[in-house]
C-alpha cells in the first residue's frame, strides 16, 4: 500500500506539473502562424485605420504578420461571428468597438454571446462624439440649443446613425433629460450625417471627433460639448456635454481586442502586454492624437471590467430612451 500510495502521488504531481507547463509552453511557442486582425467595418474607416496602426508594431513585438482583414456588414456581427467561432489559439483577434457592447445591450438576436464567448484583450483609445450644429443656426452653447428646441418643438432635426448607434443613443438622452423635442433623422454612417447638416438638410450632427475635426478649422460646423467626462486636450475650450445639459453624462466609443473566450490565459497576457506597449509607443500615440483620439491602454482584466460596466449602463440608457433594435 505505502508503495502504491507514493505512485499515486508521483503520478498526481506529475499532472499537476503538465497542467502548469502546459499553458506556459503554449504562450512560448506563440505565435506559430500569421495573426489576423478581423474589422468590423470597411477599409478606410477610423476603426481599420486604428488596426493598421497597430498591427505593423504588433507583429513586430510578435515575430509575425500581423493581417488586417475587413469583414464589413451586419451591424458588425458578421465579423464579430467569425471570430466567435474561429479557433481559440490567438491566431485570430478582434478590433472591437461601440457596437460590440452596444449590441449585447440591445439586441436579443445575436448568434453568439458577446460576455461569455469572448474575452477582453486590451483597450487601446477611448474616442467621444461632439455635438455640433450648422453654423447659420443661432446658437452657440447646449444651453441655448435646449432653448432654441424649447421654443420651436418638432422643428429641428438631428442627423445620427441609425438605432442602437452612439450618436442616436446620445440625442436620445439628451431629448429624455432636457424634454425637448428634436426629430431623429437616420444616415448609414458619420460622414453621410456630417455632410447633410453641412448642406443644410439637417440642424444637428453628433460624430465622432475624427470625423469632425477637418470641417472644424473651416467654420462649417460649430462643435457645442464633447461626451467625454472631462474636456479634450486638443479642444480646451469646448465644453461636455455634462457641464452644459446632463449631470454626470459620460459615452465614448473605444476600440480594443478581443479573442474567443477559450484562447489560453498566457496568451491572452502576452498579446495584452504587447498591444499596451505598442499604444505607448510615440509614434503610435502620437498619430492617435493628431486623429483627435485619446490613447487610452488598458489590459486584459481593466478592459473585461471596463466591457461589462458599460453592458450595464448602456443596458439602462436603451431602456430609459426607449430605443429599440433597428
Amino acid at each position: 500500500m505505502p508503495i502504491m500510495n507514493a505512485v499515486n502521488r508521483t503520478l498526481v504531481l506529475s499532472a499537476l506539473a503538465a497542467m502548469v507547463w502546459m499553458p506556459a509552453a503554449h504562450a512560448q511557442n506563440y505565435p506559430t502562424k500569421p495573426i489576423r486582425l478581423v474589422v468590423s467595418f470597411p477599409p478606410g474607416g477610423l476603426a481599420d485605420v486604428i488596426a493598421r496602426l497597430l498591427a505593423q508594431p504588433l507583429g513586430a513585438a510578435l515575430g509575425q504578420s500581423v493581417i488586417v482583414e475587413n469583414h464589413p456588414g451586419g451591424g458588425t456581427v458578421i465579423a464579430t461571428e467569425l471570430v466567435a467561432r474561429a479557433p481559440a489559439d490567438g491566431h485570430t483577434l478582434l478590433l472591437t468597438g461601440f457596437p460590440f457592447v452596444a449590441n449585447a445591450a440591445l439586441r436579443s438576436d445575436l448568434p453568439y454571446d458577446t460576455l461569455k464567448d469572448f474575452a477582453a484583450v486590451a483597450r487601446i483609445e477611448s474616442s467621444p462624439w461632439m455635438l455640433a450644429t450648422h453654423p447659420s443656426l443661432p446658437v452657440k452653447s447646449v444651453k441655448e440649443l435646449i432653448a432654441l428646441a424649447r421654443g420651436r418643438p418638432g422643428q429641428l432635426t438631428y442627423a445620427a446613425n441609425p438605432a442602437g448607434s452612439g450618436a442616436h443613443l446620445i440625442g436620445e438622452m439628451l431629448k429624455l433629460t432636457t424634454k425637448i423635442n428634436i426629430v431623429d433623422v437616420p444616415y448609414q454612417g458619420e460622414v453621410p450625417a456630417m455632410i447633410a447638416v453641412i448642406g443644410g438638410h439637417a440642424d444637428i450632427v453628433i460624430s465622432h471627433v475624427p470625423t469632425l475635426m477637418p470641417q472644424l478649422a473651416s467654420g462649417k460646423l460649430r462643435v457645442l460639448a464633447v461626451t467625454s467626462r472631462t474636456r479634450l486636450d486638443q479642444f480646451k475650450e469646448i465644453p461636455t456635454l455634462a457641464e452644459s445639459a446632463i449631470p454626470d453624462f459620460e459615452l465614448a466609443g473605444t476600440q480594443g481586442v478581443t479573442v474567443p473566450a477559450a484562447t489560453p490565459k498566457a496568451v491572452i497576457n502576452r498579446l495584452s502586454a504587447e498591444i499596451v506597449r505598442a499604444v505607448a509607443l510615440p509614434g503610435i500615440r502620437d498619430n492617435l492624437i493628431r486623429q483627435g483620439l485619446h490613447p487610452a491602454p488598458m489590459g486584459s482584466g481593466e478592459y473585461d471590467a471596463f466591457i461589462r460596466t458599460e453592458f450595464v449602463k448602456m443596458q439602462k440608457m436603451f431602456r430609459a430612451a426607449n430605443i429599440k433594435p433597428g
